[in-house]
């Protein structure tokens, strides 16, 4: 028994080891350039999308032809590369989205990130043995929600930014085959992970699908007034560039990674396809030395 015993904790802290190798640190890639840079400064892996079914539209610049460049590049250097399709379908989406699957799967990314349960059932029709990562933006925050995901099929989960290291933990104390992702650096939209609804009441351009325009970023001037007094009203003033008071706090969480890391964290990811080249090297060069 105590010979079993003993094979049993050597087996773990071999698991436990081949675990700790597989700490990840995940770059965006707005563009073909862009995701060269993110390599070359130190990514394990790189996340990028075509313009009609990733939460990147108007500033999304791969086709086909330079999505299977990056691919075979980041291969190259043993490299992975996540392909977005996480938009919330209608169904006119539907309707090409077997289509643009067939052709991602041709291109042989290392797996799919995905929000909405149709298009992971649509995935797994087309391409079975393709690796699904559930996006932060289906607001994963429990570990049963963790659970249930797995279940379907689902390797890995961008945890919704809204959970706490606490819970983070005993997301991978319950349900421990399932690899977790955060983001570790950069926006962080004003609503619930990044469900927000201001870009399309604003300018007609959905958010959920990939069209955001950022208005929580615009310069707004608001006032508040005492219901009986509608003549007097006093303005909230911030600072000379306007008042952002819609707008969180960008994510900087650099000093916590060995946190994240003990919780069961296997992927940091950075936030940005939209940001410059200048931006994301020196931004995953400083993650790059941290981790190591």
């Amino acid at each position: 028994m105590s010979n079993f015993r003993e094979n049993c904790l050597n087996a773990i802290f071999l698991l436990n080891l081949v675990y700790m190798k597989k700490l990840e640190l995940l770059a965006p890639a707005g563009n073909l350039k862009k995701l060269e840079y993110a390599l070359a400064f130190g990514a394990d892996a790189v996340y990028c999308g075509l313009p009609d079914f990733s939460l990147r539209v108007r500033i999304n610049q791969f086709n086909l032809k330079t999505l299977k460049q990056g691919i075979e590049l980041a291969h190259k250097q043993g490299k992975r590369v996540y392909v977005t399709t996480n938009i919330f379908a209608h169904n006119k989406h539907l309707e090409k989205l077997g289509g643009h699957i067939k052709q991602l799967k041709k291109l042989k990314p290392d797996a799919l990130i995905v929000s909405d349960p149709g298009v992971i059932q649509l995935i797994k029709k087309v391409w079975p043995k393709c690796e699904i990562h559930l996006s932060t933006q289906a607001n994963c925050t429990n570990w049963q929600a963790a659970k249930f995901w797995f279940d379907q099929g689902v390797k890995r989960i961008i945890l919704g930014r809204e959970v706490t290291l606490k819970e983070i933990k005993e997301i991978h104390k319950r349900v421990p085959k399932v690899e977790l992702e955060v983001f570790v650096h950069g926006a962080m939209c004003m609503s619930y992970s990044g469900r927000c609804l201001l870009s399309k009441y604003y300018t007609n351009r959905s958010a959920n699908l990939g069209d955001c325009t950022q208005p929580c970023r615009w310069q707004f001037r608001h006032f508040i007034g005492e219901v009986t007094r509608p003549d007097d009203l006093l303005e909230i003033e911030e600072d000379d560039r306007g008042t952002y008071i819609m707008n969180s706090r960008d994510l900087c969480l650099v000093e916590y990674l060995g946190e994240l890391k003990k919780a069961g964290v296997v992927s940091f990811k950075i936030e940005g396809r939209a940001k410059s080249i200048y931006y994301l090297a020196n931004t995953v060069k400083v993650y790059r030395e941290v981790m190591d």
